[in-house]
């Protein structure tokens, strides 16, 4: 059924209305049904959280594990994961650097820091 956007008198043959003369609007559509979005990995935004808490091998294992499962089951969380893994290994690499700075002070002046 077609109703003029005037006057609303329904029009029954033609693309214009019969009492004012308007064309004729087109039958309403129909919404497009939306696919629904997967669901986001937990261990990945695990693995993003303890990794900027601080955390850095629960978020290297988390964000392991997480990818595992996102390759498994084509959930959302890749970039997270991906995240929290570079996040991990950075703050390990310079807390092992840190450590390393600390000892070879002590080794390169035999043992006194003062002097």
């Amino acid at each position: 059924m077609v109703y003029c956007t005037t006057c609303g008198t329904q029009i029954t043959s033609g693309s214009f209305c019969t009492n004012c003369g308007t064309a004729a609007a087109p039958a309403p559509s129909v919404a497009p049904a939306y696919a629904q979005a997967k669901p986001t990995n937990t261990l990945a935004i695990v693995a993003l959280v303890t990794s900027l808490l601080g955390i850095s091998l629960a978020g290297i294992i988390c964000g392991h594990i997480s990818l595992g499962q996102i390759k498994r089951t084509q959930e959302q969380g890749y970039g997270m994961a991906l995240a929290g893994l570079i996040i991990g290994y950075v703050s390990t690499a310079f807390v092992l650097v840190a450590i390393i700075g600390f000892f070879s002070l002590f080794a390169f002046h035999g043992g006194y820091i003062y002097g």
